[in-house]
């Protein structure tokens, strides 16, 4: 896939999340701001990829459009950012990502391709080409268990599995706290890049049935990486609350690994090259200008659009 040079320095170049709770959000003369109380603190909105608003926030109509045109996902989330409730996305032009992603979640043998891909770019090393869908997974689950144990020996942490109950929070460990904490920015981080580069949160491959399966998709490449250094070294060092300290540190680590500028590339290569279930005529990318209302489709090659097709009878 063509890189798009409008969208895709927009995402590698911003900041990963912001999280805000306890605040009025609203749009000034020429930004966007936070108060909470007699605290004004202003949000670098075109420089940051996801705004993650967590309970007792209120944000007016005027700062959400704000944030929609400077192509900021907005993010609603639970206390500490625990749980992900709802998300508007980021602003993309074309529809030549979720076009290419569409074809190739509907054809039974790109997405079998697409699949496998997902699962060698959790590898460092190459995986052989013969290896079933079965086989993948799990390879991938004791990849998973062996990074867990590997973090908890690092940080000197009793790592006693991933276990944790929403209903009762504070009951949990401090790594799984952290790691559900994480998790939650991770998810709003790669949606946000997601949305801005044109994809559908809700067309996954891996994952399935839920209206954010492609985001659990695209942040599992790099949970591992990213996510668990953050969470064991957080519940490890910190004497203050987990859930904070986990979002300093994840924040660190997104930007150390670049992990931003990292998913414009995985996923453009991600469907790129998809020859192996046979002749796909990918859409092409569409005209990006926003003067330009699209095309009309048509089984014999698109019309313009945004003008009247009438047929004079004389």
């Amino acid at each position: 896939m063509e890189k798009n040079l409008h969208i895709l320095p927009r995402v590698a170049d911003s900041s990963s999340f912001l999280y805000i709770e306890k605040s009025f959000i609203e749009k000034d003369d020429t930004s966007v701001t936070a108060r909470a109380g007699e605290t004004i603190t202003r949000i670098p909105a075109a420089s940051i990829l996801a705004l993650v608003l967590g309970p007792g926030t209120s944000i007016t109509h005027a700062a959400v459009t704000a944030l929609g045109e400077t192509g900021c996902s907005v993010i609603w989330a639970g206390e500490d950012s625990v749980r992900f409730y709802a998300a508007g996305g980021g602003r993309s032009r074309s529809s030549a990502a979720v076009m290419r992603q569409a074809f190739a979640w509907a054809e039974p043998g790109l997405r079998l391709e697409v699949t496998r891909r997902m699962y060698r770019m959790r590898f460092p090393e190459p995986l052989p080409a013969n290896l079933t869908l079965q086989q993948l997974r799990g390879k991938e689950g004791v990849r998973v268990r062996e990074a867990y144990q590997a973090a908890a020996r690092t940080t000197g942490i009793e790592w006693r599995g991933r276990n944790y109950d929403r209903s009762n929070w504070a009951d949990a460990d401090p790594v799984n706290r952290a790691l559900s904490a994480g998790a939650a920015c991770l998810y709003g981080a790669c949606h946000g890049a997601i949305a801005a580069l044109g994809y559908s949160p809700a067309i996954g491959f891996i994952h399935t049935g839920k209206q954010l399966s492609f985001v659990y998709d695209v942040a599992d490449l790099y949970k591992i990486e990213v996510l668990l250094p953050a969470a064991f070294e957080a519940a490890a060092n910190t004497s203050e609350r987990v859930e904070s300290a986990v979002r300093r540190a994840l924040r660190a680590r997104i930007q150390g690994t670049r992990m931003l500028e990292r998913i414009s590339r995985d996923l453009s290569a991600l469907f790129n090259d998809l020859t192996e279930a046979g002749d796909i005529d990918f859409p092409k990318e569409e005209i990006e200008s926003s003067d330009v209302v699209g095309q009309l489709w048509d089984p014999s090659g698109n019309v313009d659009g945004g003008v009247n097709h009438a047929v004079d009878d004389a």
